[in-house]
């Protein structure tokens, strides 16, 4: 059954030589997720200072013979949002993701399994592991389509899935994902967007361990099962309808 509710919050930032003054509106609607009710959040995330990258980013998108000839900027992105088959089947759809890959993270055993991962003492966090051009997303894209497609405020636990293994996490690549990622969430629960703090983990990357071959690609191989045809078809109708812009044609 889908609930929805609505809380609108706003927090007006001061402007300053370098920064500009930021409006956040916020609004809430739960859905339905992996194996249970998830939130989701539509906001507009903080602005910040532009940076070269993004100014080129911005030309691009109206002038497309120049996005045409301008080189690839690969970056890595990490996430952890639950079941991987869910969160794969998500950013596979995003314009400028060219892999994504299902596995490990943030545990102290090596070369875990699905079935040691499952049993929640490893300490590994299901996670996807995004190859993107940040020429044509940047890592603020991915960062709005994490918040939004999964509930940030839920210690170890996404609907009916308890475990560390399913905690809410970004693993840093590199100090200005790491900025970006703490600025969201201080910004977002200053801004109240969420009725719970969020407790999303923001660490540094650690060994990414590849899960096994079956998980890969998991919703387009198994599009009978009767997991994919219950959960997996809202999630990717609702971020059509929020993120339609950022979709591969």
């Amino acid at each position: 059954m889908e609930v929805n509710f609505f809380k609108k919050a706003s927090t007006m930032f001061s402007k300053t030589s370098n920064h500009w003054a930021i409006m956040i509106i916020a609004t809430v609607v739960c859905f339905s997720g992996c194996f249970g009710t998830t939130s989701t959040v539509n906001f507009d995330l903080p602005n910040q200072e532009k940076d070269s990258t993004t100014q080129e980013k911005s030309t691009d998108k109206n002038n497309e013979s120049s996005k045409d000839k301008k080189k690839k900027k690969m970056e890595t992105a990490t996430f952890g949002a639950g079941c991987f088959w869910c969160v794969e089947a998500v950013f596979q759809q995003l314009e400028g993701v060219e892999k994504v890959k299902s596995g490990y993270m943030g545990g102290s055993v090596e070369n875990p399994t699905y079935k040691e991962v499952c049993g929640g003492t490893t300490g590994h966090a299901e996670v996807i592991q995004v190859e993107f051009d940040a020429n044509v997303i940047g890592f603020d894209d991915l960062l709005q389509v994490f918040w939004k497609t999964h509930d940030p405020t839920t210690l170890n636990r996404q609907g009916a899935d308890v475990g560390t293994q399913y905690r809410s996490a970004v693993f840093f690549h590199s100090e200005s994902q790491k900025e970006l990622a703490e600025m969201y969430k201080k910004k977002l629960n200053e801004a109240k967007a969420f009725p719970n703090p969020i407790v999303t983990e923001v660490t540094e990357a650690s060994k990414f361990y590849v899960a096994e071959d079956y998980h890969q690609n998991y919703f387009n191989n198994n599009q009978g099962n009767p997991y994919c045809r219950a959960v997996i078809p809202p999630k990717l109708e609702k971020l059509k309808k929020v993120f339609g812009d950022k979709l591969k044609k």
